[in-house]
C-alpha cells in the first residue's frame, strides 16, 4: 500500500470517530449520562479528525454555543491544512506513484 492510502485510511477513521463522538456526546447530554470529556473531543480533532468533528457539531447541533468549540475546531482545521501544504511543498516524499 502506498503512503497516501495509509494517510487517507488514518484520516477516514479519525474523522468518522470525531463525527461519532459528537453524536454520542449529544445523546449522553440528552440522557443526563456520563459525558465524553471535551479534551477527548479536541484530541480526536487535533490528531486529524477535525472535519468529522465539525460535521458532527453541525449535524447534531452539539457544542455550537461553546466558544471554545466554535473557534477551536476551525482553528485546528486551518492549522492542519497549513501543515499539509507545508509538508507537500517542502518534503521530498512521493505520495502519488
Amino acid at each position: 500500500m502506498k503512503v497516501l492510502q495509509y494517510i487517507l485510511i488514518y484520516l477516514g477513521i479519525l474523522n468518522l470517530t470525531g463525527f461519532a463522538l459528537m453524536g454520542i456526546d449529544k445523546l449522553k447530554a440528552k440522557m443526563h449520562s456520563f459525558r465524553i470529556p471535551e479534551a477527548a473531543l479536541f484530541l480526536v480533532a487535533a490528531f486529524g479528525g477535525s472535519i468529522g468533528s465539525l460535521l458532527g457539531m453541525a449535524v447534531f447541533r452539539h457544542k455550537t454555543k461553546h466558544l471554545s468549540f466554535l473557534i477551536g475546531m476551525p482553528v485546528i482545521l486551518v492549522i492542519q491544512i497549513a501543515l499539509v501544504i507545508v509538508l507537500y511543498f517542502s518534503m521530498d516524499i512521493v505520495l502519488f506513484e
